[in-house]
């Protein structure tokens, strides 16, 4: 996707944290699945601005950014980001064009005060991994990795004839796919006798 003019260095947004943020100013509106830390509420689409996150279900609930916009947050306030995903770049940069008018130093008071309202600290989130990932597709293609591996198992010929003229891939369901930080077992794998 080009760059736009929500890639301006220049822009600012109403809200100060924003401004010179190292990770989150206006020019940078990530996604993510959030819900207040400790609670039981539903996990919802929100996007990362300054110190805060912008809860874009509360926003969905009470302004309209017009249409397409209004389609494509509906979308991504959802407890799974894979429909906003899938919607296509037409809808993601209707949203993003949106949500950057709202956080931008110009916007309107009823805009302002909208997402005013829908603002959570960062520091009082909990992340969900945002996207239902149910497989996945492994393209083989690293030939130091295919040595290491094919000496394990053909020591005379590691490397398989097609290597380097077809792609080798492989496919498996993700099982254990989480969110950075979440402590689980990792196996052992597989090892030759001594």
């Amino acid at each position: 996707m080009p760059l736009d003019h929500t890639h301006v260095p220049h822009a600012s947004s109403w809200l100060a944290s924003a401004n010179g943020h190292p990770d989150f100013p206006i020019q940078n509106l990530p996604y993510g699945v959030v819900r207040r830390r400790g609670s039981a509420e539903a996990w919802r689409g929100a996007v990362a601005i300054g110190d805060q996150v912008l809860d874009l279900a509360a926003l969905s609930a009470i302004h309209s950014l017009g249409q397409p916009a209004d389609s494509a947050l509906r979308l991504a306030a959802l407890p799974a980001l894979n429909a906003f995903m899938a919607a296509g770049p037409a809808t993601w940069s209707a949203l993003r064009h949106a949500l950057f008018e709202v956080l931008s130093s110009g916007a309107d008071e009823a805009a302002r005060h909208a997402a005013r309202s829908c603002l959570i600290p960062q520091d009082e989130v909990e992340h969900q991994l945002p996207t239902r990932i149910g497989d996945y597709t492994d393209f083989y293609t690293s030939l130091y990795h295919a040595l290491n591996v094919g000496r394990l198992i053909f020591p005379d010929k590691p490397l398989t004839p097609n290597f380097q003229w077809l792609p080798i891939a492989y496919h498996g369901r993700a099982s254990s796919v989480v969110i950075s930080g979440t402590d689980f077992h990792r196996p052992h794998g597989q090892a030759l006798p001594p």
